[in-house]
């Protein structure tokens, strides 16, 4: 493994990172999971591109804007941005002309990470991809639990390992990539009282967040499981639409290890109210 200059000396903003993080060790065991998830959004974003799929373009190329910012990719992370605009606006055409830049970029971010940690992915780091579901939100059997837990609803796995990292020592971290999987465990665990708390991300692909904050109000689950969102997406009407459910707390990515304590801590003590 280089030395961390070498990340500096590449315009990797390492010191922004670390306030997220806090400590080089953490960035550099989850620095594998970037590696391995960027390459696959990419493959993805140019999928949707060529099918003129701008609603899930603008879903993955947020993700990918996120974890750039996450481990100081800056140039990525605003190339993401500009072109998560033109696709809420359904600018096809800019898309597919400046797609190569955002590839670029992708595979420069992604080649600086591999030299810096000598082509060896950080270890825990999953290869697992985001799973699209189509169709309804009919609920199936997911995971039960058995002890009290906090469930992690985020298509990022660098953000579900981020949160085991900072809590696995207190509560049993459970884990759902996307909308459809939080709903299974939720619907498994309406018998018992196991799931302390719930930080849910908005935008994922297939079943998103939303959905998961309406089956829980269709079915009555908010006065049972305390939720607080975690979302890159802080525009006004989110904020709105989000606040229209019974939820706690919002908490804009990226944020740092004291802030999602903070929030955790405000929706578990939300559960000891109801």
């Amino acid at each position: 493994m280089k030395d961390i200059n070498f990340l500096t000396s590449k315009g990797v903003d390492v010191k922004t990172s670390l306030d997220l993080f806090g400590d080089i060790e953490t960035y550099n065991n989850n620095l594998g999971g970037f590696i391995v998830s960027a390459p696959e959004k990419l493959q993805k974003l140019e999928n949707y591109k060529n099918n003129k799929d701008m609603a899930n373009f603008t879903i993955y190329v947020h993700s990918l804007m996120s974890d750039s910012k996450y481990f100081g990719f800056n140039d990525l992370a605003n190339l993401a941005v500009e072109q998560e605009a033109k696709s809420r606006a359904g600018d096809v055409l800019y898309i597919q002309q400046n797609f190569p830049a955002l590839q670029n970029s992708v595979n420069n971010a992604v080649a600086i990470a591999n030299e810096y940690l000598n082509d060896i992915p950080a270890p825990g780091s999953s290869n697992e991809a985001s799973s699209e579901q189509e169709g309804g939100i009919k609920p199936e059997l997911g995971e039960i639990y058995d002890t009290q837990t906090i469930l992690v609803v985020d298509d990022s796995n660098i953000i579900r390992n981020f949160v085991k990292r900072i809590f696995s020592d207190r509560y049993n971290i459970g884990t759902a990539k996307d909308g459809q999987e939080a709903i299974n465990i939720i619907f498994s665990n309406k018998e018992n009282d196991n799931i302390a708390a719930i930080l849910l991300d908005l935008n994922m692909p297939g079943v998103d967040g939303f959905a998961v904050l309406e089956y829980m109000q269709q079915n009555g689950v908010f006065n049972k499981i305390p939720v607080s969102i975690i979302s890159g997406d802080s525009s006004r009407d989110t904020i709105d639409r989000a606040f229209k459910y019974t939820i706690v707390d919002m908490l804009g990515k990226p944020f740092t290890e004291s802030d999602i304590k903070r929030i955790l801590e405000k929706t578990i003590l939300y559960k000891d109210m109801l």
